[in-house]
């Protein structure tokens, strides 16, 4: 049965034995997710704060989101804190209609919450924030282009996420020593060709893997002592 038959059945069972309102609000809202994320975000914050999963049997916010209405933790954590960030920098967002007025998605509002949770404040020692501009143009482009996630990262992951020093050519010999093992694999498995020419090239991939392996961590090593 799809979830979301099992989460409509589920409603009409608790409301057939009179169970919390609130509750059975919630599992609706469960129902119609993918429809509008932000009606589920702002009753599962609602939940959470007044602790009503705890008269319904659950120990806990998440075993209640998990057992009850069929979301992950990671789920919950985007969802409540998307909304959370959505309700104090930019409320007025929760009145659009989502037909005549676009919603953000939920992926790009997590991704503005985050972008801000992790540029510095001015003065944090040591640190150095991002400048006031480049936050309007995020905010912006969230809550008033809607961009797509896929989008915001090209945009402004180089301000607000950069990539570590010495991280551009570690990445590219992590993809050199996969693409050696690939080559290993594949050379195992095709049929017809000479043996100890294959021996031979394994045996040279297998050295390459190697070194590459020992140059990773040199390269770590260097970028750790200069951090």
């Amino acid at each position: 049965m799809a979830t979301h038959q099992r989460l409509g059945d589920l409603a009409e069972a608790l409301e057939a034995e009179g169970a919390d309102e609130l509750r059975v609000h919630v599992v609706r809202r469960a129902r119609e997710f993918k429809r509008s994320w932000v009606m589920m975000a702002e009753a599962l914050v609602e939940v959470r704060n007044r602790e009503s999963y705890l008269n319904w049997g659950y120990e806990d916010f998440y075993s209640y989101c998990s057992l009850e209405l069929q979301l992950k933790q990671a789920t919950a954590d985007k969802l409540t804190g998307s909304y959370v960030a959505l309700k104090r920098h930019a409320p007025s967002v929760l009145k659009r209609d989502g037909l005549n007025e676009r919603i953000p998605t939920c992926d790009a509002v997590d991704y503005f919450a985050r972008a801000l949770q992790r540029n510095p404040s001015n003065d944090a020692p040591g640190e150095r924030a991002v400048p006031q501009e480049l936050v309007d143009q995020l905010r912006e482009a969230v809550f008033e282009e809607g961009a797509p996630v896929t989008e915001l990262r090209k945009r402004f992951n180089p301000a607000f996420n950069p990539k570590p020093e010495g991280a551009e050519q570690m990445d590219a010999i992590r993809r050199a020593t996969a693409a050696a093992r690939r080559l290993e694999r594949m050379l195992e498995e095709i049929d017809g060709l000479r043996r100890p020419m294959v021996r031979t090239t394994l045996e040279t991939l297998e050295a390459l893997r190697e070194d590459l392996t020992e140059l990773l961590e040199r390269t770590k090593a260097q970028y750790a002592k200069s951090a």
